[in-house]
């Protein structure tokens, strides 16, 4: 409906959530419905230019025109236009002229599907946001009819440092936005159509019982439900033999090894609480204090996946985060717990003496009760 409303809209979710396969689904979608030239850019590639804008809009002018359908991008005039285009030294409007320039030659109106818009920092984002909104009056004749921005945030959180110190908010930056659409976790039917897809495929079968279990991990979480998925089908070598029914109990022993695997998704998680505004939120809701942090901080932890509103109030998002999460925030007390400590209850080889540590709690706990 926003499509043919011709609306420029925000999609955003966590990483690895689906964005990217949902985006490239949408593009196939219009493209075989034939009333629209869909086209899907990464714009990842402007990242490592940062606040060179004119490498940045190079590279996703290149990005753009090696998407475009061949048949359409080999038309003579257009491949003349393109090079005059790519050449200019005008990069504050050149990203605009390029699209005006694509609209105008294609006899279908033009949506423009962009990936990764928040990896552009500074003056590159404000100028991709700034040339966008430009056009928007002159859609779709002469600009994309419609554009999807995708992300891990919301654009009002973006707060975008110019190299002139200047801070300057997503919103503001792209006003002509009519909604922000954020992708869901997967429900429990969900969870049971993917399973089941593997059971079609392999004759593994999963007990009833482990559907419930993998939501109270994961909450639906997409790249979770299916890391555990891969964790106890495959990287359990004793369940590789599809024979195998997978239980609760596979279940239990999947997620403790994936937690320590630190795969790149929960690595990445590790880094965003290195970022102060995410520490606040998560130490304030660990410790039961009284929040000491904005609502912005606030939506921005919840755009990140990291928690999530219910009616008994913030919680983190799963459980498999929440066990990540308090052990990510100790990791530096756990590794040097032994270098400052010496308690009588740790065996020379690192392991708990038991019976040691049961007595000196006992002896603590009658002394001071």
């Amino acid at each position: 409906l926003l499509i043919k409303q011709k609306k420029y809209f925000i999609l955003h979710a966590p990483r690895q959530t689906g964005k990217t396969s949902s985006m490239l689904a949408l593009q196939e979608y219009l493209n075989n419905k034939g009333e629209y030239l869909a086209i899907y850019a990464n714009f990842e590639v402007g990242q490592a230019s940062r606040n060179d804008i004119n490498g940045a809009i190079a590279g996703i002018i290149r990005e753009i025109k090696n998407r475009i359908p061949k048949n359409f991008i080999n038309h003579d005039k257009m491949i003349e236009a393109f090079k005059e285009l790519e050449n200019s030294s005008n990069y504050t409007s050149v990203l605009n002229e390029f699209l005006t320039l694509l609209s105008e030659y294609s006899d279908k109106p033009i949506i423009l599907l962009i990936d990764e818009i928040d990896s552009l920092v500074g003056d590159t984002l404000i100028s991709v946001l700034r040339q966008i909104r430009a056009g928007y009056d002159k859609r779709p004749a002469s600009f994309p009819s419609s554009i999807i921005l995708c992300g891990v945030r919301d654009i009002k959180d973006y707060r975008i440092q110019t190299s002139g110190q200047d801070i300057v908010t997503g919103g503001s930056a792209f006003n002509i936005k009519t909604k922000s659409l954020r992708l869901g976790n997967f429900s429990k039917e969900d969870v049971i159509n993917l399973y089941t897809q593997h059971t079609l495929e392999t004759g593994q079968r999963f007990e009833d019982t482990c559907y419930d279990l993998v939501m109270d991990y994961t909450d639906g979480q997409p790249w979770l439900v299916n890391a555990l998925a891969q964790e106890v089908t495959y990287e359990m070598p004793e369940n590789r033999d599809p024979s195998v029914t997978i239980t609760p109990q596979m279940l239990e022993i999947a997620k403790e090894r994936l937690i320590l695997s630190r795969q790149t998704h929960l690595d990445q998680l590790a880094d965003k609480l290195e970022e102060d505004r995410v520490r606040r939120v998560i130490i304030s809701m660990i410790l039961g204090k009284m929040p000491d942090y904005s609502k912005d901080d606030e939506e921005y932890c919840i755009d990140l996946g990291l928690i999530k509103k219910t009616i008994e109030g913030l919680q983190i998002s799963n459980s498999i985060y929440k066990e990540i999460i308090p052990r990510e925030l100790t990791k530096l007390g756990q590794e040097n717990f032994l270098s400052l400590f010496r308690p009588v209850w740790v065996k020379s080889d690192g392991s708990i003496n038991v019976k040691t540590l049961l007595t000196l709690f006992k002896d603590f706990w009658n002394e001071n009760t």
